[in-house]
């Protein structure tokens, strides 16, 4: 049998399934889903989950997306041979991979907000998502590879672990949203309790060669308590919200940081231009705007021969003076007497400058007052800094704060610097040994 007519054999299975299954109830229809789940809580050392961080394993998460998306007719095949957005050109996209044997058999990536936005902003309302707080993140370019769809989930399920651990852990990330054709949302519905983002089915989908489209969204502050309802009583290998909080995986390979960062850049000036300009014209086919924002998010002379060429200025984007980095890092400030607001109160900073930074404060913080500043950049690393709150509203919402450093102590200055000189998360290791 030709390995086109089992392709063909097995869509017509699972057409069939999925019209059998849909003809229950939407309760039981979702617990038939359920029953599907297998978590292997100890699969084999062969399997391996990482940042895919590689030229190697970037063409392969590519070219496994690429198959995979002409073959369900979300895109027309592409002379590289892979799919590559010019969402996985950001430092705040991160591409997961699973390897088996050092083969990749298994893609996901997680395209944080940025300038950037993600793909289904366009076309689907995150105005509710938005009230609620909290970082967004889009899951998308989900592949498994042939050999391992018919496993059970042995690719999967330990992918999904992964990205739910790195989403929640590092990734700085509150709400995950997806947008998928309409005979896979149930899938995300019954077995992650998404939550549909409208009632109604996009019919044509730019980002998917023109498919439907159902958009949902995730508030993986609230999905513990929500997922606890279906699966408490489950055993082990059918209990998904045990297998995703509370069972360890040594074949994750976390991201090893020493600073509280919050996202894990790999893109290297030299693989930018390989994915971007020599395999495809990422970057050619961009609009002005779009050229401008890409400058400003890599504003560092390595980047600049590899990037397209700056459009000029006029009333458009503005670029910024200092680089700005993304982190998490817990903050003390203290106004002391006699100001109104004296005492201490807790922040969180969630980007930085050289001589600055942007925080969220639970009250309302006074402006235009110094006060002291104890700011945990990392584990073992606390600099303590007379700071200026000199605008609120920082981001457009309330409890986003804009502080000016008053002289950077030698801590903050010897983070900025790493920051600075990481190209790609890999750099950022290796350049703060020096800064003992």
């Amino acid at each position: 049998m030709s390995i086109g007519l089992m392709k063909s054999l097995r869509k017509v299975l699972h057409q069939r399934l999925r019209k059998l299954i849909s003809v229950f109830p939407r309760g039981v229809r979702f617990a038939i889903y359920r029953s599907f789940i297998d978590c292997d809580p100890a699969p084999s050392e062969r399997l391996v989950l990482k940042i895919a961080d590689t030229q190697e394993e970037l063409e392969a998460c590519f070219s496994l997306l690429h198959d995979a998306y002409v073959d369900s007719g979300f895109m027309q095949p592409d002379p590289s041979g892979m799919r590559v957005t010019i969402y996985h050109a950001l430092p705040t996209t991160t591409t997961l991979c699973a390897k088996w044997n050092d083969e990749v058999v298994g893609t996901i990536s997680l395209i944080r907000e940025s300038a950037f936005g993600f793909p289904l902003q366009k076309i689907f309302d995150l105005s509710e998502v938005r009230l609620k707080g909290g970082n967004l993140a889009e899951v998308s370019a989900l592949a498994v590879h042939p050999k391992f769809r018919k496993t059970g989930g042995a690719i999967l399920f330990p992918l999904m672990k992964f990205m739910y651990e790195y989403a929640t852990e590092y990734f700085d990330t509150r709400h995950l949203l997806i947008a998928v054709n309409p005979n896979r949302i149930e899938m995300y519905e019954s077995l992650l309790f998404f939550e549909r983002l409208t009632a109604n089915v996009v019919e044509s989908y730019d980002f998917a060669n023109g498919a439907p489209a159902v958009g949902a969204a995730i508030d993986l502050q609230s999905a513990p308590v929500v997922m606890a309802r279906a699966y408490s009583n489950k055993p082990p290998r059918k209990n998904l919200l045990a297998y995703f909080t509370e069972v360890c995986l040594p074949n994750i390979k976390l991201p090893n940081r020493r600073y509280f960062t919050t996202n894990d850049p790999v893109l290297t000036p030299a693989l930018l231009d390989h994915f971007f300009n020599i395999r495809t014209n990422g970057f050619a086919s961009l609009d002005p705007r779009k050229k401008a924002l890409l400058h400003s998010i890599y504003d560092l002379p390595a980047y600049r021969l590899v990037l397209p060429e700056m459009p000029l200025q006029e009333g458009g984007v503005q670029l910024r003076l200092h680089q700005r980095f993304s982190v998490k890092c817990p903050c003390r400030i203290r106004f002391d007497p006699p100001n109104d607001t004296s005492g201490d109160f807790d922040v969180q900073v969630i980007e930085v400058s050289e001589f600055g930074f942007q925080a969220f404060a639970k009250i309302d913080l006074p402006l235009n007052i110094w006060s002291l500043a104890t700011v945990h950049l990392g584990k073992c690393d606390i600099s303590v800094v007379k700071v200026l709150a000199v605008r609120d509203k920082a981001n457009g919402y309330n409890g986003f704060y804009g502080f000016r450093v008053g002289e950077p102590d030698l801590i903050w200055r010897k983070f900025v610097n790493a920051l600075q000189q990481g190209h790609t998360h890999e750099d950022l290791e290796h350049s703060t040994m020096f800064l003992e």
